[in-house]
């Protein structure tokens, strides 16, 4: 807490921070920045630097002391959106992903949205069936090191590739066999448009996933895509809202809601607790921005919005930028030689390695290779053949909460989608978004793999940072879910109550400014040369004539006093 006051004190005396900006082919771009200079600032110097020009797809992102992430406001000051000391570090990430990437207008945008996507890819939030996830895999190797040379790569070499968390010797082998037989000749640009092309058929295409709880107390993934609003559990997609169906997203406290219409007579409230405060109004705020930008024809369409309309209370939040339909019409205007790209190759990634050399997962140090294991067998395992489809609050023909049933279940089976197979399992997925204690066996999986944002979180992720209870945290995915539905209705009943004294503090403050402001206008009305009738006899009161010339007088002799002591400093100077 005294490091929050005291970097508060040092960003007054600095003029100028130190920005460090890690890119997606994990170089570092650092720079000077003024104190006041607005996020858009630090965003254009990047885009110039990699002379892009399609840049509203992408962001910069940070975390905050408390781990948690936020995307950069290009609107506001950096200095005041940073909590931490500087200098600060940030990376550049793909933050709208386009419906289309093959046909985006220029290489060098292709080629970042290709880093991300391989990014994605290797960090298990790309999720896919195996044969899918070799066809990837292939475009990558003949986009890095080009066509199959006998000479050059003996028997095995795929193995010395890191794609994704964990894969098997199979795997490899069908990742070979497609390299040697089927995309020979392509160049890398050829290769980075087909895996664009493939990876955009993918269920996962797209999705950044926010742990949370569904509330039943099941784990689950809430993501924004390109095409609308996406629940993961398991391996499966047990919902998806087009972005026309979203018609209002709320937050309060940690508890999330999405409220949609998927028919005319069929209104549906989907509710999730996200791990903290913190976590939920970034979920929020990412849900806004995607809302805008993929849903709505013009920029000047977007409006302020608010968490919740009860009184003062919540967050206002307006999406700043053009929306996809604008940056598509902007990007079929470009007109220039397409700018040279410096591809990477066989350079290794520190958070995303193309090639390792040595045994495969040999990119992940032991301890998170124990924890991998760990959270596979005592974690999210468990969530892999599980058919439990998050419960729905159905408002349709004025009908209150009720569970989805397994009728219902049926008759949505076409929102319900494998995304993977047992070879290739979400229970290796990393979850970006820090948690707390509601979701240990969540915040155990991110220290495993963590898609870093931070210069420092990286390192610490590749030195191997031992994780805190591998036993104590992961024991808690043992218990059965009638406890942990016991527990999350007991913790709902103090949350609900809390919210309820809220409320009443909240309209008791609200009646008490609205008799003081009725108080004072009473006051300069009967003070007031107004021939009104029921002030007339309001003034003859002796209650009235004892207030008026007993503190109504000296009170006003006091203010004139004053306003001519000011007006007399003004005149002299």
């Amino acid at each position: 807490m005294l490091s929050r006051f005291m970097s508060g004190s040092i960003r007054n005396l600095e003029r100028e921070y130190s920005c460090t900006v890690r890119l997606l082919d994990d170089t570092e771009y650092t720079c000077t920045i003024q104190r006041d200079a607005k996020g858009q600032y630090l965003f254009d110097l990047i885009c110039h630097h990699l002379n892009l020009l399609e840049k509203d797809y992408f962001g910069i992102r940070y975390v905050d002391p408390d781990k948690q992430r936020h995307w950069l406001e290009f609107t506001k000051s950096i200095g005041k959106q940073m909590k931490a000391q500087p200098p600060f570090t940030m990376c550049l990430r793909v933050k709208f992903y386009p419906p289309e990437p093959a046909a985006l207008k220029e290489e060098i945008t292709r080629y970042l949205v290709f880093l991300q996507i391989k990014r994605d890819l290797y960090h298990g939030r790309l999720l896919c069936k195996t044969s899918d996830a070799a066809m990837l895999a292939a475009h990558i190797l003949q986009a890095e090191i080009g066509d199959y040379d006998p000479g050059k790569h003996p028997e095995g070499y795929s193995s010395k590739f890191q794609f994704f968390p964990k894969h098997s010797e199979k795997l490899e082998r069908r990742i070979a066999d497609l390299h040697k037989t089927e995309l020979i000749g392509q160049t890398p640009e050829t290769s980075e448009r087909n895996f664009l092309q493939k990876a955009q058929m993918l269920e996962t295409y797209g999705v950044d996933p926010h742990p949370c709880k569904d509330v039943s107390g099941n784990p689950a993934f809430l993501a924004f895509t390109p095409f609308g609003f996406v629940v993961l559990q398991g391996n499966k997609r047990v919902h998806f809202l087009k972005w026309n169906e979203v018609t209002k997203l709320k937050f309060e406290g940690k508890t999330f809601h999405v409220y949609a219409n998927q028919r005319e007579d069929e209104k549906i409230i989907l509710t999730y607790f996200a791990p903290t405060p913190e976590a939920c109004k970034h979920l929020w705020k990412c849900g806004v921005e995607n809302q805008a930008f993929y849903k709505l024809e013009k920029s000047s369409q977007v409006r302020t919005v608010s968490s919740s309309n009860l009184f003062f209370k919540g967050s206002r939040f307006r999406y700043s930028g053009r929306v996809a339909k604008e940056v598509m019409e902007q990007s079929a205007k470009i007109k220039r030689e397409p700018p040279e790209i410096h591809r990477a190759g066989l350079v290794p990634s520190r958070s995303c390695p193309s090639i390792t050399h040595g045994p495969r997962l040999s990119s992940v140090p032991r301890t998170r290779r124990r924890a991998v294991h760990i959270s596979i067998m005592e974690g999210l395992e468990s969530l892999r053949d599980s058919a439990h489809s998050t419960p729905v609050r159905s408002v349709s023909h004025g009908e209150s909460f009720m569970p989805r049933s397994r009728s219902q279940a049926t008759d949505h089976s076409e929102r319900t989608a494998v995304i993977s197979d047992e070879a290739y399992s979400p229970s290796d997925s990393v979850l970006p978004t820090p948690v707390a204690e509601h979701g240990m066996e969540l915040s155990a999986s991110r220290q495993i793999n963590g898609a870093p944002c931070s210069i420092e979180e990286e390192k610490e992720s590749e030195a191997g940072t031992p994780m805190h209870g591998e036993g104590g945290e992961f024991g808690a995915d043992g218990r059965s879910a009638q406890e942990g539905a016991g527990g999350d209705s007991a913790l709902s009943e103090v949350e609900q109550v809390n919210k309820f004294v809220l409320s009443v503090l909240r309209l008791l403050l609200v009646t008490i400014g609205l008799l003081f402001v009725l108080l004072l206008l009473l006051i300069i009305l009967t003070e007031s040369d107004l021939d009104i009738a029921f002030l007339r006899d309001i003034r003859q009161t002796p209650e009235f004539e004892q207030f008026h010339y007993e503190y109504f007088c000296p009170l006003r002799r006091w203010f004139a006093c004053k306003l001519r002591w000011v007006g007399g400093l003004l005149i002299n100077k």
